[in-house]
């Protein structure tokens, strides 16, 4: 019997949103991000970590193939697209990306709009495994350009596009490309927006860059440890976020007679 894009093969994560709703695909790809970034260096991040996150990605985008493909194919299509997709990932586990490439070639060019993104995000993963930044960059390109594809895959791929080569675009590019997403409310606010005040900063615009950073620092939806670093980079840019002090302190654990952390010896 073919294995369904949802079944767990021990690598779809845990916690995914039933349905492959986009909040909880965004919380966790900040989850991700949020775990690997170093404080206060995200764009050394972006040219670290990117290869690495794009397994993450697809591995996400396997369990939400179910949601997109009832709707544009039958069952015995979704099954033979569900196999290669698999078939595709177990290649990657052993580092066979040109094999990875050869199963999912055909979703590329016939599968059904979720088959075809799912199939150019690894494609992507692969190319970046193997150096080639520039394939890469192009496949993200054309997932985002895609009117058929998921409205939430395309912003995804956008991001992908412009973080996997950040250092050769353009400040005004990067701004231009992503200031749609770079809104609170948006679900890639905090990806999109720490982009853009980095991008910000690096054309000169101190005040643009500071602003941005404080407002991503003010946004609940975000998580804490992006929240907290965004917050350190306003602080720098001469921006004062912090409206209740005392509050902070006992939100990050720490006694506010001492000075250290809640439940250090001694307290």
């Amino acid at each position: 019997m073919a294995r369904t894009p949802t079944e767990n093969s021990g690598q779809t994560p845990k916690d995914e949103a039933p349905g492959g709703t986009p909040s909880r695909e965004d919380e966790i790809l900040m989850r991700e991000i949020d775990e690997a970034v170093r404080q206060d260096d995200t764009t050394e991040f972006f040219k670290k970590y990117g290869v690495a996150l794009g397994g993450a990605f697809a591995l996400l985008l396997v369990g939400m193939l179910g949601f997109w493909y009832w709707d544009s194919t039958t069952e015995a299509a979704l099954e033979e697209e569900s196999e290669a997709i698999i078939s595709a990932l177990d290649s990657v586990d052993v580092s066979d990306f040109a094999g990875a490439d050869e199963k999912v070639a055909g979703l590329v060019e016939t599968g059904s709009p979720g088959a075809q993104t799912t199939a150019r995000f690894l494609q992507a993963m692969n190319a970046l495994e193997q150096g080639e930044t520039a394939k890469a960059v192009e496949l993200y390109a054309a997932i985002a350009a895609d009117p058929d594809a998921p409205q939430p895959l395309r912003d995804l791929a956008l991001i992908r596009e412009v973080s996997t080569n950040f250092d050769d675009r353009e400040p005004a590019d990067i701004i231009a490309k992503l200031e749609g997403l770079a809104v609170p409310g948006n679900e890639f606010f905090g990806s999109a927006g720490e982009l853009v005040a980095i991008a910000h900063l690096e054309a000169g615009n101190r005040d643009e860059a500071g602003a941005m950073f404080a407002e991503i620092s003010q946004d609940e939806n975000i998580p804490d440890t992006l929240r907290e670093r965004t917050r350190q980079m306003a602080g720098l840019l001469g921006v004062d976020v912090i409206d209740n002090v005392d509050e902070l302190l006992e939100g990050q654990g720490v006694n506010q007679n001492t000075g250290a952390p809640a439940g250090a010896p001694g307290q």
